[in-house]
């Protein structure tokens, strides 16, 4: 299996043995955060610090005018790191340590920007603006994630692009204290995914469903479960939402230069949001690889891959994106690589070098070598 580790560039340059204990781990290389949502990351190896604070969504590398002038939707510049360009600077040690690096490009979350334009925003049926998530029915939110990535990989010996949030994300949005778990199951989360914004409705409107109708019919599947879409209005909402992501997925390639490998997170799941969006009927055929959430060491994700496998072109592989941190045990890990790789996965994604301390960081080696023997 080909294996990848996540990391920030704040785990390179703030730890001088970084690059050395990717070395030992071995692997094919790096995913490192080039453009990322709002986080607070723990800093286990740092010598000087416990936690990194990143107060909101930003690109690692210099904001250029030129790139951006005249544009709305303008990536956030981090303050909180000393260099501009901490992504450029990170990835050419990597490189400079014969580490291949691909860039972890997050498209489509960013409250920063979804605060201040809230008509890019995803809409749910009640009316309410979702401020992390911009809606890819958006032009201007497609013409921003293109942008985005071309800048980010401009100038860097990288080996790929992992593009996240590449599509619609949802109702579901952890963090400011969440205090939403429980109140809606599965189904009524669902619904409250769906974006309603005007892009979204003049979608529907063209495929042949009523906007007003569906947004009703939308808000009484929330409040009942003896209410729900009709089929037909159902696949006129996925048709449109797959369309979105499909032409966001385009833009956002053609930008990237030619001979780059690209991966895409994503769900087998054709009505998943998120940093994963579901796999639509075109969605796989235009990159090298599809990145499935494995994090549960059970069941529920050997049968992710195993559709995912079964969903895409035979040259498509499909990655693991595997997590080591709690509550993955130790003795889970290795047999969890292998069950992935049994059920069809050709790559394992591990999640997280930086954030996978001394306590930890044994879970890691034990996963890159049960990756590695694989047969």
């Amino acid at each position: 299996m080909r294996v990848l580790v996540h990391a920030y560039p704040w785990d390179v340059i703030g730890d001088p043995l970084f690059t050395a204990r990717v070395q030992t781990l071995g692997g094919d290389g790096v995913n490192l955060a080039a453009a990322y949502h709002t986080v607070r990351a723990a800093t286990p190896w740092h010598p000087d610090r416990a936690y990194m604070d990143a107060r909101h969504a930003a690109l690692y590398r210099p904001v250029r005018q030129e790139a951006w002038q005249d544009r709305r939707l303008v990536p956030g510049t981090p303050a909180w790191m000393e260099d501009p360009d901490s992504f450029g600077t990170a990835a050419r040690a990597l490189a400079d340590a014969g580490i291949p690096v691909t860039a972890w490009i997050v498209l489509t979350h960013n409250s920063r920007l979804g605060e201040a334009h809230p008509d890019v925003s995803v809409v749910n049926c009640f009316g309410q603006h979702y401020p992390w998530a911009l809606c890819p029915s958006r032009a201007e939110v497609r013409e921003y994630a293109a942008t985005l990535a071309a800048e980010t990989v401009r100038d860097l010996p990288l080996a790929g692009a992992l593009l996240e949030a590449c599509g619609q994300l949802g109702a579901d949005h952890g963090g400011h204290h969440d205090k939403t778990d429980g109140a809606y199951d599965a189904r009524a989360r669902r619904m409250l995914s769906v974006c309603c914004c005007a892009a979204c409705q003049a979608g529907w409107t063209a495929g042949g469903a009523d906007p007003e109708r569906t947004v009703r019919d939308l808000r009484a599947a929330v409040r009942s479960r003896e209410h729900d879409l009709d089929p037909a209005t159902a696949a006129t909402i996925l048709s449109v939402r797959h369309q979105a992501a499909d032409e966001l997925r385009h833009q956002v390639i053609e930008a990237l230069p030619a001979g780059l490998r690209v991966s895409l997170h994503a769900s087998p799941d054709p009505w998943a949001t998120g940093a994963n969006p579901g796999l639509g009927p075109q969605a796989g055929k235009d990159v090298d690889a599809v990145v499935v959430q494995c994090w549960p060491t059970g069941q529920e994700s050997l049968d992710r891959v195993r559709i995912a496998r079964h969903m895409l072109p035979e040259q498509v592989a499909v990655g693991a994106y595997v997590t080591v941190l709690p509550p993955v045990r130790q003795e889970d890990i290795a047999p969890h690589v292998r069950r992935l790789s049994e059920s069809g996965a050709q790559e394992v994604h591990l999640y997280h070098a930086g954030l996978a301390g001394p306590a930890r960081h044994g879970l890691l080696a034990d996963a890159v070598r049960a990756a590695v023997n694989v047969h």
